[in-house]
């Protein structure tokens, strides 16, 4: 069976949660071939991998959603659309009930450019009517560019020729999710969505807080997600979420529950055994460490702000922040810029690392997050015999107190960007080293219990194997 993973902004460019995730899911099966189909931004991120591809992947595609015709030299004509495709079109941007199959037709078996249809007579049409429908109080050159910008990574994503495969896993819904059911649809095969966060969630979120778009747009775009996961959830045979709660909220947006599955994450415990503890310059130094990339999704301001709190109560704290800066070079750069400005001793950025070098000599882990899934950092810090400081976004709550037994708390949950509750939970465990240990050996506890790495292999290893035998029961060949 040759499987094609989609992933959208992670897996091979961006280490740690995600990313680590398919690497060592691939990792796991190594007679089992992999094909990777990678979403990123633009051409700057061309083979730009920070992982050293297992041998079992044996093609690399790439996707990137600001893209343009590259074709330059070639003459493109602006073929006009028949009914069917116009009606397809129209179906679109009236978020009525998309004729996705007639859409993916007009893409992958007509030749056209993206920049001649964005500016063509047909895409002009259908915009103005749903202008006229839903949008006339707003400016029209405001809305179709708006419309604009909003379709050609869709339009994109469409005219992308995807490779054959027997099943097609994607780790999103949004752009990988049009990407597997189109795929799915081309060549046949089966569709996996393995969801870490509900993707239209976390973009509604990002949209609602976001700064560069306002007013009733914010609804066009929270609109194009949707019905983007809408097509994921009807095509794929099977739908996992990394919890409970995140299997309500996919039925809630409209997933069919007979679908739908929980899949937790899974560390190496082992790997974490003997690891090396405390050395000598840690002497006299409680040890805080973060295990994350530094990114504004990871509010590292608030970190450093409820830490410099914490430590003017408590001298003998050392915050460490591990993990990789590249992916957003100006937020790594305002949270340098940060710790000088509140003259802040006993703060280390340490970059990309391999974390059973650092976790060992940490008192606490904390994570500030504004959006998570299940955090690996927390099931590593767990499997480590390290409490958590966690603020309550995914599953963090449900990991910390256990929403799977009845062990007791592994730490302490706080609200996002609450500097305040973050800087006393600091002190709480700070000033504790009786109640440090016993939450870092009920965090050991509940990974051991349910979250292993070899727990998790299994489960996809019976998920591969079923999808391999009912497409042989299907008359597949090859697998």
């Amino acid at each position: 069976m040759k499987i094609c993973m989609i992933a959208e902004g992670c897996y091979p460019y961006v280490v740690g949660g995600v990313s680590s995730w398919i690497h060592n899911l691939i990792r796991s099966f190594p007679g089992q071939e992999f094909v990777i189909l990678a979403i990123v931004a633009d051409r700057s991120w061309r083979g730009k991998f920070v992982y050293d591809l297992p041998d079992n992947v044996t093609e690399v595609h790439e996707l990137y959603l600001e893209d343009s015709d590259w074709k330059k030299k070639k003459k493109w004509h602006r073929t006009r659309m028949n009914k069917k495709e116009y009606h397809a079109l129209r179906s679109l941007l009236l978020n009525q009930q998309v004729e996705w199959e007639n859409l993916f037709d007009l893409f992958q078996n007509k030749e056209f450019s993206i920049s001649g249809l964005l500016m063509g007579e047909d895409f002009l049409n259908a915009v103005t009517e749903c202008y006229n429908l839903d949008y006339s109080q707003i400016v029209f050159s405001d809305f179709l560019w708006t419309m604009r910008s909003i379709y050609l990574p869709l339009f994109l994503t469409l005219k992308m020729k995807t490779p054959k495969a027997d099943l097609y896993h994607c780790v999103s819904t949004g752009y990988a999710g049009v990407l597997g059911s189109m795929a799915k649809y081309m060549h046949g095969g089966r569709l996996l969505v393995s969801e870490h966060g509900i993707y239209t969630r976390e973009r509604e979120e990002e949209l609602i807080k976001s700064k560069w778009i306002q007013g009733i747009y914010k609804n066009i775009w929270i609109g194009q997600f949707r019905k983007m996961s809408k097509l994921a959830y009807a095509s794929g045979s099977l739908i996992t979420s990394l919890y409970e709660h995140a299997r309500e909220l996919q039925i809630e947006l409209g997933c069919p529950p007979e679908k739908t599955m929980v899949t937790p994450n899974g560390v190496s415990v082992q790997d974490f055994q003997g690891i090396a503890g405390k050395q000598e310059e840690d002497a006299g130094k409680i040890n805080v460490g973060a295990v994350l990339r530094i990114s504004p999704i990871k509010d590292v301001k608030t970190m450093i702000q409820a830490f410099g709190f914490a430590k003017e109560q408590e001298p003998a704290l050392k915050l460490w922040i591990m993990g990789p800066w590249e992916e957003d070079k100006t937020y790594a750069q305002e949270c340098f810029e940060l710790v000088d400005a509140m003259d802040l001793q006993d703060v280390v950025f340490t970059g990309r690392i391999d974390v059973r070098d650092y976790l060992g000599r940490m008192d606490i882990t904390l994570l500030t997050s504004i959006s998570e899934g299940q955090p690996l950092s927390i099931l590593e810090s767990f499997a480590a015999g390290i409490p958590v400081i966690a603020t309550d976004v995914g599953n963090c709550k449900g990991l910390v107190f256990g929403d799977r037994d009845d062990y007791g708390s592994a730490g302490i949950i706080t609200h996002i960007m609450n500097v305040e509750e973050i800087t006393e939970a600091i002190l709480t465990l700070a000033h504790d080293e009786p109640l440090r240990r016993k939450m870092g050996g009920i965090g050991r506890k509940r990974v051991k219990a349910g979250y292993q790495a070899h727990q998790m292999e299994e489960t996809y290893r019976n998920i591969y194997r079923d999808f391999s035998a009912s497409m042989a029961l299907a008359g597949k060949t090859g697998i």
